[in-house]
């Protein structure tokens, strides 16, 4: 695969941490922000709307929702419907579009109301007030704050992952307390709690079939049913021979089977547990959705992988990296298709 670079969609007054994308109102939505640090960079959700000119993509900001002093750093979509996780903290949001009335008065009110043209050149942080105010013509967007509820209770607290089911009825989160807490959606009504790992949970996986798949610091993969653990997964006895090199699962994700829409599998993503000078590889390894028996693995670089991603169709995956490179795979064979260099540090996040 040869890296390529790729051109910039949009670039946030903030650090960005989650994505999130709603094909039917064609939305992309980022979060982030510089957290309770009084460092004057901002905490918030953007509401980007999606469309074609010219035959290339483009990203224009419909509304900034501010999330005062909290960034978000995780993000789940369910229809109207985001989990936010910020802090200790999974906050619910809901976002409406609708048409906005045009109203000449106003609008030429406006114009005369514009105050002085921004010059050119002008730095990010001089064009905020800008940014905030921009909206695609003739649309508008509305969020709400719902629920907020804390789902992590360590002596250090932070939610790090949260997932809708299948149906967006129920919410699954997990943090640095090694517990998974569900929750019923829009209530954030409490309905299970049970310790998944020792130590903090890196990702989680909800299957359509109420399974939960966990991986942990503890260089734990396991399968849960409701809080019963099934079965644990076992990479390290199936894959290559390694000498004296621990590895843990980063990421977990389900995808569909190509033309057996009945049928998943899960892939995971394996990293050495600690850093080496001259690092081994990280892998990637393909799992049967209904017996978690390994199908294949295959090493996937020596850049520390930082996020997966599968495609609705479950025909691609997605991987970001620590050192900012993307590479996409063919997800039947693990075959490498695609290399960039995206950005200049951690992808936080990544959407097929």
């Amino acid at each position: 695969m040869g890296r390529r670079r790729v051109p910039e969609l949009y670039r946030a007054p903030f650090p960005l941490y989650a994505l999130q994308v709603d094909s039917s109102a064609g939305l992309l939505i980022a979060a982030g922000g510089g957290g309770a640090a009084k460092t004057g960079i901002k905490n918030g959700v953007h509401f980007l709307q999606l469309e074609q000119i010219n035959g290339r993509l483009s990203a224009s900001l419909l509304h900034s929702h501010d999330t005062d002093t909290r960034a978000t750093m995780n993000l789940a979509l369910a229809g109207d419907i985001l989990a936010a996780g910020q802090d200790a903290h999974c906050q619910l949001l809901r976002f409406q579009t609708h048409q906005r009335k045009s109203d000449k008065k106003t609008e030429k009110a406006g114009q005369k109301n514009q105050g002085p043209r921004q010059r050119k050149g002008a730095a990010p942080s001089e064009q905020k007030s800008a940014a905030e105010e921009t909206h695609s013509e003739g649309v508008e967007l509305h969020v709400e704050n719902l629920q907020a509820v804390q789902t992590d209770f360590s002596t250090d607290p932070l939610q790090k992952v949260v997932c809708f089911n299948h149906d967006n009825t129920l919410l699954a989160t997990g943090g640095t307390d090694g517990f998974i807490r569900v929750w019923q959606v829009p209530t954030l009504k409490k309905v299970l709690e049970f310790k998944a790992h020792e130590g903090e949970i890196e990702d989680l996986a909800l299957g359509p079939d109420g399974k939960l798949v966990t991986v942990g610091w503890d260089l734990k993969a396991s399968v849960w049913q409701k809080d019963k653990l099934m079965t644990e997964l076992h990479w390290e006895e199936n894959g290559p021979t390694f000498s004296n090199t621990p590895y843990r699962y980063q990421a977990c994700r389900f995808g569909q089977v190509p033309d057996q829409p009945t049928r998943l599998r899960l892939f995971t993503v394996q990293i050495p547990h600690k850093r080496q000078r001259q690092p081994p590889p990280c892998y990637l390894t393909a799992w049967d959705g209904s017996t978690f028996l390994p199908l294949q693995t295959k090493p996937c670089g020596h850049e520390v992988i930082s996020c997966l991603s599968v495609s609705e169709s479950g025909t691609f995956l997605g991987l970001g990296t620590v050192t900012g490179s993307v590479a996409i795979y063919i997800a039947f064979s693990l075959q490498g298709v695609f290399l960039c260099g995206f950005c200049c540090c951690y992808v936080s996040g990544l959407l097929l």
